[in-house]
């Protein structure tokens, strides 16, 4: 497993990292905290390196967890977590909603000492602006009390992630162009390449990209069918159905990766992603420990050649040769 800057600065992070929300947010099935733990230290016997992470993934369970699993080996990995979100004082929620951000210099210095705790940690390596939008890039207040956290040496380096869902780029755009940051998160994969190409062209040399959703939400790991049922507490078993028939065609186009390299689809996808110098991390939704292999393999791989990165290219502009159901040409 080799190891990548966040663009010229000191943070390094594995090529392929973990993030924890699979494990912790119950949105992609249930795992015990004993599988969890054993899934995360069996990580880092194959080189993962670098764990993502969040206050609000299980409402602190992310962290206590993550200290938990690996607070043993803590000088052998970097942690990057996540904050904004209030949910002390917002205990409601329903599915995947969002709770209310809290940019208030009390409230973030309060956040940063209850995931000091949680972590078991006197500094955060990586804090994350938890799907941030706009209205924090230009928020005076909250940026001169991160310069005072950092000065104080509580944190080390500072990001932004862009979300929940893709998109976000005039958001992002402001905090890569106004605010001193060395990582952004982004949604990036070769089925949804918009905005991350944007990202990636206006990432100064400053900063890092981290890439989670790799894989579409699995679609490109190269297993479902059109036949596919997930599990009822899955987050994609709420997606339209065309998502899933347009999906496996897209994917029978890119088969020849798989077939001229050697490697599964899963893993050429990641290889995609590194193939950008910008892209310092990548972070796939890992469930058991044959993924995790899987990926955590994948840097070892041939790297894509000039050839099969023009091919990809021309294939997305082309959405991969499939009409979009509900645009078929009305039969005579």
């Amino acid at each position: 497993m080799r190891t990548r800057r966040f663009g010229n600065t000191d943070l390094t992070a594995s090529e392929v990292g973990f993030g924890l929300w699979t494990l912790t947010t119950g949105w992609w099935g249930d795992r015990s905290e004993e599988e969890a733990i054993a899934l995360c230290r069996k990580a880092l016997d194959y080189g993962v390196t670098f764990f993502d992470t969040a206050d609000t993934y299980g409402e602190g369970y992310g962290e206590t967890f993550l200290a938990k699993a690996l607070g043993d080996r803590r000088d052998e990995i970097t942690i990057a977590t996540k904050f904004g979100y209030d949910f002390y004082n917002n205990t409601e929620r329903r599915g995947q909603q969002e709770r209310p951000h809290d940019w208030s210099p009390k409230f973030v210095r309060f956040a940063l000492e209850q995931s000091l705790r949680r972590l078991n940690t006197d500094r955060i390596a990586l804090w994350q602006l938890h799907n941030v939008r706009m209205d924090a890039a230009y928020n005076d207040d909250l940026w001169a009390t991160i310069a005072e956290l950092k000065a104080e040496g509580k944190v080390r380096h500072v990001g932004a992630a862009m979300g929940p869902a893709n998109g976000w780029l005039e958001d992002g755009l402001a905090f890569l162009m106004n605010r001193p940051i060395s990582a952004i998160h982004i949604i990036y994969n070769i089925l949804e390449q918009h905005p991350g190409e944007d990202f990636i062209l206006h990432t100064p040399d400053t900063c890092g990209v981290m890439v989670r959703v790799p894989h579409s939400s699995g679609m490109l790991e190269g297993r479902y069918t059109e036949d596919t049922v997930f599990p009822p507490n899955d987050h994609r078993r709420h997606r339209p159905r065309t998502w899933l028939i347009e999906g496996v065609q897209k994917i029978e186009t890119l088969r020849f990766l798989e077939r001229e390299h050697g490697m599964t689809l899963g893993q050429a996808s990641i290889k995609w992603l590194t193939s950008h110098p910008k892209v310092t991390t990548v972070l796939p939704n890992i469930y058991d420990e044959a993924q995790l292999k899987e990926f955590a393999e994948a840097p070892d791989k041939p790297d894509l050649t000039p050839a099969d990165l023009v091919r990809i290219r021309e294939l997305y502009q082309q959405n991969f040769g499939v009409t979009p159901m509900g645009l078929e040409p009305v039969a005579a």
